[in-house]
């Protein structure tokens, strides 16, 4: 098995010891995706339909780095620290992923890194 290590500085840098993403037979796996700048790495958006937005970028950044483009993802995760935002969240999701729309999991959580309301992490295909 062959692993890929995906990054760009188009979407904020890893927090950790982890990358934005890893490629392994043909399948791209994204960390948790924050509503960071990805200049400041600071949360930008004090609600959930601006932090959506913001996460979505990043997550398009990743992928593009990888030559993809959300049309790719096949599965999400998104964690929140409210479900009753559920349906802000959701308008601004579905703004994003037309047409084919991927399996999806949503969890609500206790908190999230840096006080973000949400976070989304993705698989995507690249064949």
């Amino acid at each position: 098995m062959s692993k890929k290590a995906i990054s760009t500085k188009e979407a904020p840098a890893a927090i950790g010891p982890y990358n934005q993403a890893v490629e392994v037979n043909g399948l791209v796996y994204t960390s948790g995706v924050l509503p960071m700048d990805k200049i400041t790495g600071e949360i930008c958006g004090g609600d959930v339909k601006s932090q959506t937005k913001l996460i979505l970028e990043n997550l398009q950044a990743v992928l593009k780095a990888e030559n993809l483009t959300l049309d790719a993802v096949v599965k999400t995760t998104v964690f929140m620290t409210d479900l009753s935002s559920f349906a802000d969240m959701n308008e601004v999701y579905a703004e994003f992923f037309k047409g084919f729309h991927p399996a999806r999991s949503t969890i609500q959580v206790v908190a999230l890194p840096k006080g973000a309301l949400l976070e989304i992490e993705a698989i995507a295909s690249t064949k």
